[in-house]
């Protein structure tokens, strides 16, 4: 029957039945569903391949007829066009109730026990503050224009950050799409733009490393800092630092516990000694850290309040970070008279003199020249700090 609002409004549910589809004559698979009980329904069925397929188009007694008619239209030329439109309801559906806050931890606790803690303190503090307001929608619904205005807020002040988190949003939406998760527009954090960065050249001067030191508490984070101003090593490799890695006069790490994977000694200078000589508790088996499992945590609270007491005691120190000091390390060892490769070393970087070809062959390891490069750059910093 063609379906006009004369027919509709006549139709009843025949006797012998109690469920029964009133096909419309011009659109094919359209038509007006009745049940026992008196609901009435539009539908819209279709056939793909051997499957046939059925949409529900809304109650018939809130859904006018006109409007009913042109979605079953729009159906009908998907169909011909080869696509599923319930299958991709299905998917809209699934994508809906899919959102984006417990995929987020869902991501970082499959991925904690492949990271250093460093990267992932940056990666959790990416994607659950930064990311937050993103949190309670559905996957499927996060728009590019979305995730550039996350990228923008952030960029305001710190191009570098908006960058990493853009770097962590494009690898997590890249794990969603390989969990079978189906998002409309592809990995919309890898269309944005990346912001342009100035090269790191952050060193602190001698004031500033006097008010950094004077600042310093003794505590964890505090005795953290002053042993990274004298070794130049990163965060993650003395924040983490046990107590089987520390020796009479130097530091053993194995290759799982640096950036390159390269086995590195760090000797210690006699200052860097004394602050791990006083730190040092019978059946600890980590430096730092509230408990004996995770080493050192609450790197930016901690910063906050160390940057808070220099303020006090001074005046505020232009911005810098953690990873400055070992620039300033570097840089003053040079300053010192140690030559750049012996730095390099100190650091254990595998670029320059120790890259490439020249690294091949040149396998020392400069272990003399480590200990006379920190033990001459730790008698400066005394000397500047007045100690």
């Amino acid at each position: 029957m063609k379906l006009t609002l004369k027919s509709v409004g006549n139709a009843q549910l025949p006797d012998d039945k109690s469920d029964h589809v009133y096909f419309d004559d011009d659109i094919a698979g359209f038509g007006l569903r009745i049940r026992e009980g008196g609901s009435r329904t539009w539908v819209y069925r279709y056939r793909i391949g051997t499957k046939q397929r059925s949409i529900t188009l809304g109650s018939a007694k809130s859904v006018p007829l006109a409007l009913a008619r042109e979605n079953a239209g729009r159906l009908e030329a998907k169909v011909r066009l080869g696509n599923d439109p319930a299958l991709d309801k299905e998917t809209a559906r699934a994508a809906a109730n899919t959102i984006v806050g417990p995929l987020i931890n869902q991501y970082l606790d499959e991925k904690k026990g492949e990271w250093r803690p460093n990267s992932l303190r940056q990666v959790r503090h990416h994607l659950l503050v930064h990311a937050k307001p993103l949190h309670r929608l559905p996957i499927g619904a996060v728009s590019q224009r979305d995730i550039s205005s996350l990228l923008s807020d952030v960029a305001t002040d710190r191009p570098v950050a908006s960058n990493r988190l853009r770097t962590s949003l494009t690898a997590f939406l890249g794990w969603v799409i390989r969990q079978g998760i189906a998002l409309p527009a592809g990995n919309i954090a890898s269309y944005t733009q990346a912001r342009k960065e100035r090269s790191r050249e952050r060193l602190l001067t001698d004031a500033e490393i006097r008010a950094v030191w004077h600042a310093c508490q003794n505590d964890d984070f505090g005795n953290i800092v002053k042993l990274l101003l004298l070794t130049g090593q990163r965060e993650a490799e003395i924040g983490g630092l046990r107590w089987d890695e520390v020796f009479d006069d130097r530091i053993a790490l194995s290759g799982e516990r640096t950036k390159n994977k390269r086995p590195h000694i760090i000797p210690l200078s006699p200052p860097a000694k004394a602050i791990l000589d006083s730190l040092r508790v019978i059946g600890r088996t980590l430096a730092f850290g509230r408990n004996d499992t995770r080493g050192f945590r609450g790197w930016g609270r901690a910063k906050q309040s160390l940057d808070k007491r220099i303020a006090n005691g001074s005046a505020p120190l232009p911005h810098w970070t953690l990873h400055d000091l070992r620039r300033t390390c570097a840089t003053g060892m040079v300053g010192v008279g140690i030559e750049p490769h012996h730095v390099e070393a100190v650091l254990n970087h595998v670029s320059g003199h120790r890259g490439g070809v020249a690294g091949i062959y040149n396998r020392s390891a400069y272990d003399k020249e480590k200990r006379v490069a920190l033990d001459r750059w730790a008698a400066h910093v005394l000397a500047i700090v007045g100690a």
